[in-house]
């Protein structure tokens, strides 16, 4: 039986689709990293998903932070973008491709999260934020296998069920989170910088209830804030205490565009690790 392969949408445009130049590119970034390792076990990872020439240094960051490091699962949750096709949509996948190979899904572990709650199955997908996480994760660590979710949903009060399950779900697996989620998008570079800052200070402080009212306050715009609140709702559910910021950067940063007016994106990159 033939394999469904979902192939990527976005190499060559978002990121290199030249395998040797992808693999140089994600290790210059990851060489320039000057952050050191996290204490404590590394649970999760706040990731952004802009081109890798906006956001791939900060993503960068994070992915050190797992460099040689062994996990059977890797859980990526995303939003959506270009479409709406439910609260929780799975590609019918086996594998995800990159230039740097496939990646399998964990088919067996949807079928046991498909008992729990409703997931909508699609046959294509051109959602670029759970994709772009991969050659990162092919980069940085050796086999394992995906959990790949992506959010309909744009209401964070609805996150606390869907973690339960995942906690319950995720018990005794060796595993990684990642939440796939750039900041604010506002064109005015200091406007985006004030409140990204607000963001990552309610992050340190780990407190679920803070963190829930700032991504639900009206005029929020962080594009991933449902998965970012299922995640740190799940891992603090299973031992996780600390959220390390690691690098936040713009594309403003990247591009020089600072002037009133000019459309800004907040990128972020931080560890979820549960203490020693």
């Amino acid at each position: 039986m033939t394999a469904n392969v979902r192939s990527s949408v976005i190499s060559g445009k978002w990121y290199p689709g030249d395998p040797g130049r992808l693999k140089e590119l994600i290790q210059n970034y990851i060489n320039q990293v000057d952050v050191q390792l996290s204490e404590g076990s590394v649970m999760g990872l706040v990731a952004p998903h802009a081109g890798y020439m906006y956001s791939g240094q900060v993503a960068a960051y994070g992915y050190k932070q797992i460099l040689g490091k062994e996990y059977d699962l890797v859980v990526i949750l995303s939003p959506m973008h270009q479409m709406y096709a439910g609260d929780l949509v799975v590609h019918s996948a086996d594998f995800y491709e990159t230039p740097l190979g496939q990646v399998p899904v964990d088919k067996e572990l949807l079928l046991e999260l498909e008992k729990q709650i409703e997931l909508n199955y699609v046959p294509a997908d051109g959602e670029h934020s759970l994709e772009i996480q991969l050659p990162f994760l092919q980069s940085v660590l050796k086999e394992f296998q995906i959990l790949p979710l992506m959010m309909g949903l744009s209401d964070v009060s609805v996150c606390r069920e869907f973690s339960d399950i995942l906690s319950k779900l995720l018990m005794n697996k060796n595993f990684l989170m990642i939440a796939s989620t750039d900041l604010h998008h506002i064109s005015d570079y200091n406007e985006v910088v004030k409140r990204d800052k607000t963001v990552f200070e309610v992050l340190k402080s780990y407190d679920m209830k803070h963190i829930t009212t700032v991504l639900s306050s009206p005029g929020c715009s962080v594009c991933g804030r449902v998965p970012l609140t299922i995640m740190l709702e799940t891992l603090n559910k299973m031992g996780a205490d600390q959220v390390k910021i690691l690098k936040y950067s713009n594309s403003g940063d990247v591009t020089g565009e600072k002037q009133s007016g000019h459309y800004t994106v907040g990128y972020l990159s931080a560890a979820v690790i549960k203490s020693i």
